[in-house]
Order: C-alpha cells, then sequence, then structure tokens
C-alpha cells in the first residue's frame, strides 16, 4: 500500500460567499487572527506528514504563490532592524525547493474538475484533498488522524463530523454501510442534505478526503451535475462501487470560513486560544457583551 505524501488543494474559487471581502484578494488569504487561512490548511497537511503540495489556482491568485516565497525587501528590513522573532515567522510558510506546485484550473467547472487539473502531478499514487476554506482545530491535525487510519484500513477516507440531527439538510452526510463501529466505518453512499427524518446519519462531510488515483479517470468521464460542474462528490460515487470507503469521524472542531459568519466565529474561536492574545481577547469581549 503506497503511502499518502501528496495533497490537492483547490484555491481557484471566488469566495463570492464573502464578498465584497474577496473582490481584490483571495479568500485563501484572509486572516484567521494572525496568518491567513491557506497557511493553517496548508500546515495540516505537513504535519500529517505530506511531502508535496498541489495547489490549483486560478486568475487572481498570484498572491497565494507570493505569501508562500521569499519576501526579499521585507526580509531584509526585518534582518537590519535585528526583528529575528518576526522574521522567523514570515519565513516559517516558505516550503522546501520543489515541495510545492501551482497548475491552473482555467474554467469553474467545479471541485471535481479542480481536482482532476492535478492528474498529472499526482500520477499513480493515493493523495489528499482539503479544502482552504474549511480549518479544522485539532491536535493532532485532522489530516494527520485520517492518514494514520489510511493507514490501517487503505482505500479511500473522508472525514466527517457530527452536526445536530435537524440540521442534515444543510449538509453532505454519510451513511453507514451495516452496523457502525467507533470512529471509523464503512460507508454505502453520501447523501446531499438529506430531510432530518430521512437522514441515514448525522455525519456530515467536512472538506478533508483521501482517494485512490483511480478517481481521475472517472472525474475525466463525469458529466456535468448540479450548478453545471463537475462534482467529485458524483466520481466517488461511481469509485464507490469498485472500492472500499470508509468515514472517519476526527476529534476536533471544523470552521467554515467561506462563509462570514462561519470566518467570524473562526477567528474568535482561535483567538480566544491563541496563548499571546486569549486573555486580553476574551476580556475585551465581555466588555461588549
Amino acid at each position: 500500500m503506497k503511502p499518502v505524501l501528496k495533497v490537492v488543494i483547490p484555491v481557484a474559487g471566488h469566495g463570492t460567499r464573502v464578498l465584497p471581502a474577496t473582490k481584490s484578494i483571495p479568500k485563501e488569504l484572509l486572516p484567521l487572527v494572525d496568518r491567513p487561512l491557506i497557511d493553517y490548511v496548508v500546515r495540516e497537511a505537513l504535519d500529517a506528514g505530506i511531502e508535496h503540495v498541489v495547489l490549483v489556482t486560478g486568475r487572481g491568485k498570484g498572491a497565494i504563490e507570493d505569501y508562500f516565497d521569499h519576501a526579499f525587501e521585507l526580509e531584509a528590513g526585518l534582518t537590519a532592524k535585528n526583528k529575528t522573532e518576526i522574521l522567523d515567522s514570515v519565513r516559517k510558510p516558505i516550503p522546501a525547493a520543489g515541495a510545492m506546485s501551482y497548475t491552473r484550473q482555467q474554467a469553474p467547472l467545479g471541485l471535481g474538475h479542480a481536482v482532476w487539473c492535478a492528474r498529472d502531478i499526482i500520477g499513480d499514487e493515493p493523495f489528499a484533498v482539503s479544502l482552504p476554506d474549511v480549518v479544522i482545530d485539532a491536535a493532532p491535525s485532522a489530516l494527520a488522524q485520517m492518514v494514520s487510519e489510511y493507514e490501517k484500513t487503505g482505500g479511500n477516507i473522508i472525514a466527517v463530523e457530527a452536526v445536530p440531527m435537524q440540521d442534515t439538510n444543510k449538509y453532505g452526510v454519510v451513511a453507514p454501510k451495516g452496523e457502525r463501529g467507533g470512529r471509523t466505518f464503512e460507508m454505502s453512499a453520501m447523501v446531499e442534505k438529506p430531510d432530518p427524518a430521512k437522514a441515514p446519519s448525522n455525519l456530515a462531510i467536512t472538506g478533508r478526503y483521501i482517494l485512490q488515483p483511480e478517481i481521475f479517470d472517472l472525474l475525466e468521464k463525469t458529466e456535468r451535475g448540479a450548478g453545471g460542474e463537475i462534482q467529485l462528490t458524483d466520481a466517488m460515487d461511481a469509485l464507490m462501487k469498485s472500492q472500499a470507503f470508509y468515514a472517519y469521524e476526527y476529534e476536533g472542531q471544523s470552521h467554515d470560513c467561506g462563509s462570514k459568519l462561519g470566518w467570524l466565529t473562526a477567528n474568535t474561536a482561535l483567538a480566544l486560544k491563541n496563548p499571546e492574545l486569549g486573555e486580553t481577547y476574551k476580556a475585551f469581549l465581555k466588555s461588549q457583551l
């Protein structure tokens, strides 16, 4: 069984749910406390042992590439002023040479198409997919937990998180195959936004996947689905007919930073846990309530 050493992170979207903030900057660079969203997702992957990050970009996303590169003028200025701590934080996101690749998604044809655009970089290997607007607060990271489970099960793994049963009509949820046992269980289907009375579970799909490379052939043949886009879910449904799919309920808390409220609540939740800012921020919030 080949290890999971690569991750695909699709960053070509326009961030329409958080407009107008994303009119001039990529949503992946929106600040979450003291770092942009994309920094959290990439660090999560590295914590999972990922050795190569593939960013699927689009027009207007060049600032993301700049974030993961040296800023020579800035670094020179910080060095001259002996601001070593800040300099270290600026250099920390920069990957090793050759450890990050970029490929363009020339048309907004959906998540499935974005993943397919990375096929030649991934090759014949299992790989992870991480959605950049879903930040998961977990230790070890959610993807690290999934990789650990993958080493036991193989196949394909989808991260899930429990939600209130009355809210299942807001999410895609998984259907267990037979009796569910523990945090990892084989699944039989994915159901998009089911009525709570008919939902097969209350476990929502959370934006982290480990997939086998056969998904690429299926994505190439997948017709446009909802919204006129090539849906990753449709290809996974097809692959489920020949390969095992597992759901993994990770330990941690997800934040949907692709919505205005989700981004605000994520900032609050992570700021309160920040060792430098937490107590002061908590006092400020109390003064406002």
